[in-house]
Formats: C-alpha cells, sequence, structure tokens
C-alpha cells in the first residue's frame, strides 16, 4: 500500500510541474532580444512560439517582404526580425493608410508568432552563394491579428 501512495504522489507531483511545454506559449512576452535570440537557436530548426514586445528601429523590404527590425543595422546581432508578408501588408495598408514600413518604425509592438532561426546566405557580386552566411531571428507575421501597436501611455 505505501508503494502504491508513494507512487502516487509522484504521479500527481510530475502533473504539477511548471515547466513550459515544447510548442507552449509563455504566459510573459519576452521581451530581451538577446533571450529571444538565444531561445530561437536552441530550437532550432523548429521556431519557438510566444508573445513577444519589441520596438521597431528600422525597416527593410526584399522580394516584396517587409522587414522590422529591432535594430538599425539588420546583421547586428542583438537585432530581431518581423517579417510581414504580402497578404498581410496590403491589409495593413488598407487599415493604417500606410505601409507597415512607415506606420512601426519607431513604435513598440506586440508581435504573437514562433521566433526562429534563419541561416541568410551572402550572395556574391555574380550573384552566386559566396559559401558565407549568417543567421538572423524572425518572427514571420502571416496574419494581421499577429501585431499590435502597444500603448506605452497610462
Amino acid at each position: 500500500m505505501r508503494i502504491v501512495l508513494a507512487s502516487l504522489v509522484f504521479v500527481l507531483a510530475g502533473c504539477s510541474s511548471t515547466t513550459q511545454l515544447s510548442g507552449s506559449t509563455p504566459a510573459v512576452p519576452m521581451t530581451n532580444t538577446m533571450d529571444i535570440i538565444k531561445s530561437a537557436a536552441e530550437s532550432a530548426p523548429q521556431g519557438v512560439p510566444g508573445e513577444y514586445l519589441l520596438t521597431i528601429q528600422a525597416t527593410g523590404t526584399k522580394d516584396a517582404v517587409v522587414y522590422l527590425n529591432t535594430e538599425l543595422d539588420y546583421r547586428d546581432q542583438r537585432n530581431v526580425t518581423v517579417a510581414i508578408y504580402p497578404a498581410v501588408i496590403a491589409q495593413m495598408q488598407a487599415k493604417y493608410g500606410v505601409g507597415p514600413e512607415a506606420f512601426f518604425t519607431g513604435k513598440k509592438i506586440m508581435v504573437k508568432g514562433s521566433a526562429q532561426r534563419v541561416r541568410v546566405d551572402f550572395i556574391s557580386a555574380n550573384r552566386r552563394q559566396s559559401g558565407k552566411y549568417y543567421y538572423q531571428t524572425h518572427i514571420p507575421v502571416l496574419n494581421i491579428a499577429q501585431i499590435e501597436i502597444v500603448n506605452d501611455q497610462a
């Protein structure tokens, strides 16, 4: 009987664990870009789902995707990039009257999504891969509901 009781206690203790399970969303938004980058690198090639509170300092566009960056230089190792895809860009232009580049620059945003490590290859002058690369951390936005402005005023 004691063995059954002891086993039951261990099983119940295990069920009450507060460890975050893979794929679950943390209760508190992540705000430290280095923590976001570290989590994404540790879980690569999978992403880290969550809510991310970021301040956008710069933007860029490539292949019809708008990139919102937390650093002025997108190659900075501390940078986290929010990648907004064409269907969402059109929705944002309709909703805000301007594109995401103008609307989000200099603002604090909340993004719900999966932070993932992305390999970026350097391309040589003749448009071929040079064999050199680095990693960025991206949070793809495929739905306008994933991103919103956070008002700092009380």
